[in-house]
């Protein structure tokens, strides 16, 4: 069976790692209330994991403020329990089928806390680029074995790992840019 090495399926693959972290990051907004703050958040619904937005809908009332709104009343518990564990600093207060989740004021803790999730999303994202870096690796071995050259096998392994390279370093641009614009005052 041969095996079949394509630099651009790893690009793809990676590409859309960045742009979970970018969408993640997309979450820790400073400042006033915007409903990308819960897009990070899955909810345990029906079985399955859900994101937010599949399950309720999120409006931003006052600045400070969001309001959830779960479709399925009896799914409010999950909803609540998902944005508490989140790991966002958030503390929904329920209303029946609405959820009022207050942005706590930025202090210098909560900037903190903030930046502290930034790196921590910004560590899974440079796992999940090694791991396709490794998947890659391992289908070159196998096209080793199956007959492609070792001079073929090298340079393409070279440029997988320049590829892993750049993209951490866009990883690492955008992990600096959101830091520093949490901690701006």
């Amino acid at each position: 069976m041969a095996h079949k090495f394509e630099i651009d399926d790893l690009k793809r693959r990676m590409t859309q790692s960045v742009q979970v972290f970018k969408d993640e990051l997309a979450g820790l907004r400073t400042g006033r209330a915007s409903t990308n703050l819960l897009e990070p958040v899955t909810v345990e619904a029906y079985g399955q994991r859900m994101t937010l937005n599949q399950v309720a809908t999120v409006s931003v009332p006052e600045p400070r403020m969001l309001l959830v709104s779960v479709w399925d009343r009896s799914m409010a518990h999950a909803v609540e329990k998902a944005i508490r564990e989140a790991n966002l600093g958030l503390n929904p207060i329920v209303e029946g089928a609405t959820m009022r989740v207050p942005i706590p004021e930025l202090n210098a803790d909560r900037r903190k806390e903030l930046v502290k999730v930034a790196h921590k999303y910004a560590e899974a994202a440079r796992v999940s680029i090694r791991h396709i870096r490794r998947d890659g690796i391992d289908l070159l071995k196998k096209a080793l074995k199956d007959g492609m050259s070792e001079d073929e096998e090298s340079r393409l392994q070279d440029r997988v790992q320049k590829l892993t390279d750049e993209v951490i370093s866009d990883i690492d641009k955008l992990l600096i840019a959101k830091e520093q614009d949490i901690t701006k005052v």
